[in-house]
């Protein structure tokens, strides 16, 4: 059972890492290392396992380790009479973005509100058959209403989770 956990674990850190890199631009072994870090979970993982496990150098891991730190998307913790580092997830790390999502959708209705504005005052002076259509500045405008309020309820729920029981 075990050794087909620790397959599977490694098949995700493969896709998750693709899905870091294309959606963060994080470098392939710094998206390998985040997710490690996000599928061990609470108990952490060392810079040792990282090595290890990523089949990466020690300059490697330790120079992504601190591009991730320096990002915020991940944090240490130690343990008592324990020398070594213990690497987790950064709490904020969902929260930064779903807010950095909230504002780049918040900025396009803007900027949707805008064009529809200009358009509803030039077909003030256009011929009926040229008149933009502005049906679809209302609806898109109307989508990210509704996808800013359910996002930023979803946002909500995790800071609350957070603050009853850390991830």
């Amino acid at each position: 059972m075990e050794d087909k956990l620790q397959s599977q674990k490694g098949r995700l850190v493969e896709k998750l890492g693709v899905h870091f890199e294309n959606k963060d631009g994080l470098a392939p072994v710094a998206a390998r290392i985040l997710s490690y870090v996000i599928l061990t979970g609470k108990k952490g993982v060392t810079f040792e396992d990282l090595v290890l496990n990523l089949c990466a150098s020690k300059s490697t891991i330790s120079t992504h380790l601190n591009h991730l730190q320096d990002l915020k998307k991940i944090q240490y913790f130690t343990k008592t009479g324990d020398r070594k580092k213990y690497f987790i997830i950064n709490h904020d790390t969902m929260v930064q973005g779903i807010n950095e999502m909230l504002n780049e959708w918040q900025e396009q209705k803007e900027l949707h509100i805008e064009i529809k504005d200009y358009k509803i005052r030039v077909n003030e002076l256009l011929e009926e058959e040229e008149k933009f259509n502005l049906n679809f500045h209302t609806i898109y405008t109307d989508y990210l209403d509704e996808a800013i309020q359910s996002i930023t309820v979803l946002r909500d729920k995790i800071e609350e989770t957070y603050k009853e029981k850390p991830f």
